[in-house]
């Protein structure tokens, strides 16, 4: 059982490693339609789109060990949803940043105070204020409640802002009020086989990371363990 689950565990993060080479090749690389105002800057779809999709999945992720911890009070579970919203602000980082190269190219400016944006930019610091808050405490078990809660507001807070708010209102971003989103561009069956693969190649490499962040936590809970004694 041990080394069927430690070549599972090879398998994967080798295919994350294999996928994010044919997502960083492939996107540089591949024949592009030249659509009106976005030329070459399309190939972004490979990194900025999928950064976001890896985020909101570990964002979500993170909500349900939250939940997990509410109800059970596992501290394990407390370190899997915090390690989890640390990977997703990171990749919240870096959709925001390649957006903003991709703002400049396309609308004029690295920030042009969209409605995207601008609710991008909150949801992320709402998130950095739920990993202040879990800092500020020195009990763990007050810190893993009031950090679950403030967690599940944040996961509440971050839907209407990425995805209802935007739209109700003109934005230069794709899939707004007045902007058609990206499936009603003329783009080909090969920038679709990148884009969908690219999506599952970022949020393995994310969960690769927060594996090795939660591995690291639980190595030195025990050290610290066996240090009291």
């Amino acid at each position: 059982m041990t080394t069927s689950r430690s070549a599972f565990h090879w398998l994967w993060k080798g295919a994350a490693i294999a996928i994010i080479f044919y997502t960083i090749i492939g996107g540089l690389l591949i024949e592009v339609p030249r659509l009106n105002i976005l030329n070459e800057t399309i190939r972004n779809l490979f990194f900025h789109v999928p950064m976001w999709f890896g985020m909101l999945l570990m964002l979500l992720a993170s909500l349900i060990f939250s939940i997990r911890y509410l109800r059970k009070g596992r501290w394990q579970d407390d370190l899997w949803a915090v390690e989890l919203a640390n990977a997703g602000v990171l990749f919240g980082i870096l959709g925001i940043t390649t957006g903003m190269w991709w703002a400049k190219f396309t609308w004029g400016a690295f920030w042009n105070s969209d409605p995207k944006q601008n609710a991008s930019a909150i949801a992320l610091l709402i998130y950095l204020g739920y990993l202040l808050l879990r800092n500020s405490f020195t009990d763990a078990q007050k810190r893993g409640r009031i950090s679950a809660v403030f967690n599940i507001f944040a996961f509440a807070m971050y839907i209407p802002l990425i995805f209802i708010l935007p739209r109700l209102t003109d934005s230069l971003h794709p899939g707004a009020e007045g902007n058609p989103a990206f499936s009603a561009y003329d783009y080909d069956n090969d920038l679709k086989k990148i884009f969908y693969i690219a999506i599952i190649g970022w949020t393995m490499l994310g969960v690769w990371l927060v594996e090795l962040r939660v591995r690291y936590k639980k190595i030195r809970y025990q050290w610290e363990e066996k240090q009291d004694f």
